[in-house]
């Protein structure tokens, strides 16, 4: 049997990330690939390439697009250092 790690079991979940003053949210979709939304609507799809380089992936063909991009490049970045909230601890006030 693999061994899981808690971490990218945990992050198998639709979750929320800032950058700057824009919000994006964020869907797993397995094998270091995410579809990001930005404003309520589907911005792009990204893939992790090396611990430093993400991509862009085509629509059409969902092929990545190697093409350093900045902004898919901070996501990566932002997604990388996500930690989920705790829940627990709400739950237990209630």
């Amino acid at each position: 049997m693999p061994y899981l790690c808690t971490k990218t079991f945990a992050m198998q979940e639709p979750f929320d990330i800032e950058i700057g003053t824009i919000n994006y949210s964020v869907f797993p979709e397995g094998n270091d690939s995410y579809t990001i939304f930005k404003d309520g609507k589907e911005y792009i799809q990204i893939q992790k390439d090396t611990s430093a380089i993400w991509l862009k992936m085509d629509y059409k063909t969902e092929l990545p697009i190697f093409e350093e991009d900045e902004e898919v490049n901070a996501i990566g970045k932002a997604i990388e250092n996500y930690e989920p909230e705790e829940e627990d601890e709400e739950d237990e006030e209630l």
